[in-house]
């Protein structure tokens, strides 16, 4: 059986004068080795693509973080510079792109800013800086030169019940990773709830009564996959639904 190809989302990176359409390989190795799955990178065109020409051709999406955030004008807030930087041509690309896909059931995996940006395009809120939030936890990488100081497994997450979350790793607690300055404010339109941190900042979320899977984590997955159980589970559960949506599609 031919494997499933899946489209990554990827980020506009400026260098040596040239726009880089740009994607951190642990997504593509996480989907490669985790999914069992052939990632293919999303060129951050905005309304220049046929969304639904390449979601023709695809079982799945996975939507990644990024070191930079969902523009704030898109929710009805102000930009500021201390919550950049923006990405407007990414913001013009996956935003359409998770919305379309969802509504044609292609599965969907949404990871850290991949998840705010599912919130968003289906109307949602944001709160930004949440660090500076009363009652809120720093949910910020620590700072090192060293990948997995900053990966590290940080805190725990509460399952909700009866959820995909919970159908996928269990109901009890788990500890995640966390590197985000930004966090879920008020829901999309149709958005559940899967798990939270104990101070209450929307660790995981799915869309309710969707044709097809979706699933988003603000925590990093990908860069456990190989090790950590949870991670295993998650992107193991993508392959196996992006596998059974290329059957459907192709109508075997």
């Amino acid at each position: 059986m031919t494997k499933p190809l899946v489209l990554v989302t990827a980020d506009v990176k400026s260098i040596d004068g040239f726009n880089w359409h740009a994607v951190n390989s642990t997504y593509l190795q996480a989907i490669l080795k985790g999914s069992d799955a052939i990632p293919m990178i999303l060129p951050a065109l905005g309304a220049e693509l046929d969304l639904d020409a390449a979601l023709d051709q695809v079982d799945g999406v996975v939507a990644t973080g990024s070191r930079s955030n969902v523009n704030p004008q898109l929710y009805g807030q102000a930009p500021t510079e201390e919550n950049g930087p923006y990405d407007p041509d990414r913001d013009a690309t996956t935003l359409p792109l998770l919305k379309r896909a969802i509504e044609r059931g292609v599965p969907v995996f949404a990871i850290c800013r991949g998840m705010q940006e599912l919130n968003v395009a289906l109307g949602g809120t944001l709160l930004t800086e949440i660090q500076t939030l009363s009652g809120r936890k720093d949910h910020r990488a620590p700072a090192s030169e060293r990948q997995d100081e900053r990966f590290r497994i940080a805190h725990p997450v509460e399952v909700a019940s009866g959820g995909c979350l919970e159908a996928v790793i269990g109901a009890e607690p788990f500890e995640v990773n966390s590197l985000h300055r930004q966090a879920v404010g008020d829901l999309g339109n149709g958005l559940i709830i899967e798990a939270q941190a104990a101070d209450g900042t929307v660790e995981a979320m799915s869309v309710q009564d969707s044709p097809g899977y979706v699933l988003a984590t603000q925590w990093h997955p990908e860069y456990w996959v190989m090790t950590d159980g949870p991670s295993k589970k998650l992107f193991a559960a993508f392959g196996n639904a992006v596998r059974a949506y290329r059957q459907k599609r192709l109508g075997h």
